[in-house]
């Protein structure tokens, strides 16, 4: 039918409609069967894509996302004013079933909707997830009409088959990704037209050899993960990609042996990241890796340390994983297995859950220019006292061992040393006096978890530490801080000490000669925070931790412990117990921008509290808070946030302020899905959004008011009616 034949049934159906002995319902009946082919004749003249033809039907697979994503897509596509009325119609009257989701602006997700072909997608479509589908084969058909794709996740699609030219389409694509598919072919040119390909995930996919993939087309590849499958000899094919290489894959695989000719192709790659860790390699050939510049070369789990030592000899390397894992079961290393790090370059160095059959001076001798050791979970209950200096050691990292004593560990072995990790020890450590005295440089230490009690911390025990910046004693047993209990550490900047049992025995106060001190943590301290000079001398502290520690009866005073911390900008209070807060109490904090309130039993949200609510970040949540007065929400401006989600709200007329300042500042609202009514009744666990609320009169008075309306309709019906009877009588 043609658009005049369209128009001229148009014009029958408006004078259909304006009759007046036609039902309503058989009008609306029409326009929507007359009408919409009409939109859609419209829709093929403006060249619009044909979103109705498909889309439209219950059982077809069309776009299928939420009605808001649909008009949110088409509005993109549209190039036309017309264009837009034609969507907006499709969103009111075509059924869309639910499956495919939109993620964001031009990225769809079909995960697990056991699709077996790509759906009708919007041309400038840039991110799709089709994981979990069923696509067994790929060929240049199956994403021809998405040219501008640049992300592709075939995660477990069983594909076993790529075909001639099966991306060509698709030469903007840079990330490929076919993780459990099953491939038993991959034509030639497969990978044709992918100039732009960056990444490309290839993990068991059941590949055997790596001359299986065709690589002639993929010069500008920068990530190839290849692992977890079948790959038995680590032979590069002719034409693979080098020039942009930057991470290379092959862990999990079944590699015995590495030959020099099988990898001289990355004698051209700079900076590789080199992953084989989980083979069984037994044999490198000597020099193999000779003259070769990695950033990371990963042996984990690798047993035969010895020989990939020899097959390194002359490598040049910014990083060296041979550590393992605690569900590995791999033999003791001797000193002697290490000798061969001798004959390579090697900044940082991976010896985690290794175990060492005769751990002493020897076991260092080769590794005197590391800049970072790690030790994690290496059984190491001291470090021999005889080392000779490593004067290049910047980090090292003594994680989940067993060290008795700190002076075991012979600091002054390492005096550049800058970040030392000691955390998760199991056994109890003492701190002794003086143990860290020869680490001038340090400016990072982690003592966490490691059962420390001292009675008498940390002056001291941290004596010598004038560089340190930041220091976590948390999740200790406890500590009775004196007065200025950190004078050795003046230049600290961050202090961790949540979850261990603080004791203050400090007239002047524990921290007094922190003055750059920024980040402070006592959550879960059981610190008496009755005692006001407890934060004397920190006057540029911006972040405060008080989690989970109680304030005398529940309150804060307008004269408190924050009158030390003017320049705080992060409050956390959560789970205090906190039942008031005093008018003032956080006035003298003018720079506040974040606190955190939530977890207490407060009943009130009085913004009289703070000195300004404006551009600051409130969490009020899990509360009691039933009513909010109306003259705290207008102080809330700018780009406040507030969050009142889990309070017992009331959805009654006595807090209408609220739900009517909730609907028309929905910028200003976090967690709004779990801010809900809980009175009354009848409107529990309905959303502040949601809620409706008619105040102003009595019911009895909305009764009475909505009969006499009806009256006076009423009333007015007959009227007419009979005016109406009157006149047709005398004609």
């Amino acid at each position: 039918m043609n658009l005049s034949n369209h128009f001229l049934r148009l014009s029958r159906l408006v004078a259909v409609t304006i009759s007046s002995d036609f039902k309503f319902y058989r009008v609306i009946t029409l326009w929507v069967k007359e009408y919409f082919p009409l939109l859609v004749l419209f829709g093929s003249h403006l060249h619009t894509p044909h979103l109705f033809s498909t889309s439209c039907q219950r059982d077809f697979k069309p776009l299928q996302i939420a009605k808001h994503s649909v008009v949110k897509s088409s509005f993109e596509a549209a190039s036309h004013t017309q264009n837009l009325f034609i969507y907006l119609f499709a969103f009111l009257f075509c059924p869309v079933p639910k499956g495919l989701r939109l993620v964001a602006n031009r990225s769809y997700s079909c995960e697990g909707l056991g699709l077996t072909e790509i759906p009708k997608l919007p041309l400038m479509t840039k991110v799709l997830d089709f994981s979990f589908n069923f696509l067994i084969s790929l060929q240049n058909s199956t994403f021809s009409m998405l040219k501008n794709l640049v992300h592709l996740d075939l995660t477990r699609c069983q594909t076993n088959w790529i075909y001639e030219s099966a991306f060509e389409s698709n030469d903007r694509l840079e990330n490929i990704i076919l993780v459990g598919n099953n491939l038993m072919f991959i034509a030639d040119t497969a990978f044709r037209g992918l100039h732009f390909l960056k990444y490309l995930d290839l993990t068991q996919t059941g590949l055997t050899s790596l001359t299986f993939i065709p690589m002639q087309d993929l010069g500008n590849l920068e990530t190839l993960i290849l692992g977890n499958n079948y790959i038995q000899l680590l032979e590069l094919p002719p034409h693979f990609p080098t020039r942009k290489l930057k991470y290379l894959d092959l862990q999990t695989n079944f590699i015995h042996k590495i030959s020099a000719k099988g990898i001289d192709a990355l004698k051209q790659v700079q900076n590789l990241t080199l992953v084989l860790k989980g083979n069984d390699i037994t044999q490198i050939d000597v020099k193999a890796f000779e003259s070769m510049f990695f950033y990371t070369l990963d042996f984990g789990t690798c047993v035969n340390i010895p020989v990939i030592l020899e097959g390194l000899q002359g490598v040049r390397t910014v990083v060296l994983w041979l550590g393992t894992f605690n569900d590995k079961a791999v033999p003791p290393i001797s000193s002697t297995m290490l000798q061969g790090i001798c004959n390579l370059s090697v900044d940082n160095l991976n010896l985690q859950y290794h175990h060492f059959s005769d751990f002493s001076a020897d076991t260092f001798k080769c590794l005197g220019k590391l800049q970072k050791l790690d030790l994690t979970y290496t059984y190491l209950t001291e470090i021999p006292s005889d080392l000779p200096e490593m004067n290049a050691l910047k980090e090292l990292n003594l994680n989940k061992n067993s060290f008795m004593h700190l002076c075991n560990i012979s600091s002054s072995a390492f005096p550049h040393l800058t970040h030392l990790y000691l955390r998760g020890n199991s056994e109890s450590l003492d701190l002794g006096s003086g143990c860290l005295e020869s680490l001038s440089e340090l400016q990072y230490l982690d003592l966490s978890s490691s059962h420390i009690e001292n009675l008498d911390c940390c002056s001291k025990e941290l004596h010598g530490l004038t560089s340190l910046q930041y220091l976590s004693l948390s999740y200790n047993k406890k500590l009775v801080l004196h007065d200025a209990a950190f004078k050795n550490c003046a230049n600290l900047k961050v202090l961790d000490l949540a979850s261990t049992q603080i004791f203050i025995n400090a007239p002047q106060g524990p921290f007094f000669n922190l003055h750059f001190l920024q980040v402070l943590n006592l959550s879960n301290t059981q610190i008496d925070l009755s005692i006001r000079h407890i934060l004397k001398g920190l006057e540029s502290l911006t972040v405060l931790n008080l989690s989970g520690n109680k304030f005398e009866s529940g309150t804060i005073l307008k004269d408190n412990l924050f009158q030390e911390v003017p320049n705080l900008e992060v409050l956390t209070l959560t789970s205090c117990k906190l039942l008031a807060i005093e008018i003032k109490a956080f006035s003298v904090l003018k720079r506040l921008k974040h606190v955190d309130l939530s977890h207490n039993v407060l009943t009130a949200f009085n913004s009289d509290v703070f000195f300004s609510l404006k551009n600051i970040y409130l969490n009020f949540s899990s509360n009691r808070i039933h009513v909010v007065p109306p003259h705290t929400l207008s102080s809330l401006s700018g780009q406040t946030v507030i969050n009142l989600s889990y309070n017992p709200l009331e959805c009654t007329c006595s807090n209408t302020e609220l739900i009517t300042w909730y609907k028309q500042n929905t910028d200003k609202i976090e967690d709004s899905e779990k801010t809900v009514c809980a009175k009354p009744k009848s409107l529990v666990g309905v959303k502040l959004l949601s809620v409706n609320l008619f105040c102003g009169y009595s019911t009895a008075q909305v009764i009475l008011i909505t009969f006499a309306v009806i009256t006076v309709i009423v009333l007015t019906f007959l009227l007419i009616t009979r005016c109406l009877k009157r006149m047709y009588q005398r004609i």
